[in-house]
């Protein structure tokens, strides 16, 4: 033996069976709060969906082939599509803005675009319901301007709860798109301009492809967060307009179908986990938080 490995003082480095075992006895702890809050309510979730008399695919069957019910899953991927195409076409100038100005100023217009994060997701969606109602302050305003003759129907539709929905998760595009435009080296966008490429070009062929990971991001964000949304649709849409999530509620609460309620969970499972998977292609873990290019 060597007297490096004889001085006093150096610990042993010991066998890889030993280091594996250390490691899984510091993982123990994590991986049993998971197992009991996260993998057994999910295997039950799984097997109450299966539970029906009729069979194991009975209701996930009874879900895809009532018209009613696809019409809700319809809702809920175009709520979702719009919602992220809307927030995106407005979040990226925000975010270039935002960008652009002094340090100052950036702080705040960064507080106004977080401050409504602050807020009840259902103080604001009342108060939707008051600016979007017949008689609200939004259609008084467009029939004084001229514009319209009559009170435009903006609430229990579609319009409502796009208009909601835009608004409270607008936060979750900025702030990716800014952080990605944030990490682009300025002297690429100088480059651009010096070699005598307008700005239109300058940002289609320099900045809007560096920046598109962060736009990537965004739209992850905000698609996943419109598939489960629950409060601003049930109270901005009519009873035309349920979403996925409002279809479990009644079925738990109303029929209490705890087995179609269970299948309708699964199958918003199972839209997110494919949504996840095709953005992994694409997004590392790193570029998801918001970490490196």
């Amino acid at each position: 033996m060597s007297a490096a490995q004889n001085a006093p003082g150096k610990p042993a480095s010991g066998t890889p069976a030993a280091a594996a075992f250390a490691t899984l006895f510091l993982l123990l702890p994590a991986g049993l709060v998971l197992g009991a809050a996260f993998l057994l309510p999910l295997a039950r979730l799984f097997g109450l969906s299966g539970s029906m008399p009729a069979g194991v695919l009975a209701p996930y069957l009874e879900l895809l082939g009532d018209d009613v019910y696809r019409k809700v899953f319809f809702n809920t991927v175009f709520f979702a599509i719009v919602v992220t195409a809307v927030t995106l076409v407005l979040g990226y100038p925000l975010a270039l803005a935002l960008a652009r100005m002094r340090a100052g100023w950036r702080a705040l217009f960064l507080l106004a675009v977080l401050m409504p994060l602050w807020i009840s997701v259902l103080v604001r969606t009342f108060s939707w319901m008051l600016l979007l109602e017949r008689n609200g302050p939004i259609n008084r305003a467009l029939i004084a301007s001229g514009l319209t003759d009559t009170p435009m129907s903006l609430l229990f539709n579609k319009t409502g709860v796009l208009i909601g929905m835009v608004h409270v998760l607008l936060p979750y595009a900025v702030l990716p798109i800014f952080g990605a435009i944030l990490r682009i080296d300025p002297a690429l966008l100088r480059a651009s301009e010096g070699l005598g490429a307008p700005r239109h070009v300058t940002f289609r062929r320099v900045l809007l492809p560096l920046s598109m990971r962060g736009v990537a991001t965004a739209a992850t964000f905000v698609f996943l967060l419109s598939l489960g949304f629950f409060i601003t649709p049930a109270l901005l849409g009519g009873a035309s307009e349920i979403t996925l999530s409002m279809l479990v509620e009644n079925l738990v609460n109303e029929r209490l179908a705890w087995p179609l309620a269970a299948a309708a969970s699964v199958i918003l499972l199972a839209l997110t986990l494919a949504l996840l998977a095709v953005a992994g292609r694409f997004l590392s873990p790193a570029a998801v938080a918001g970490v490196g290019r």
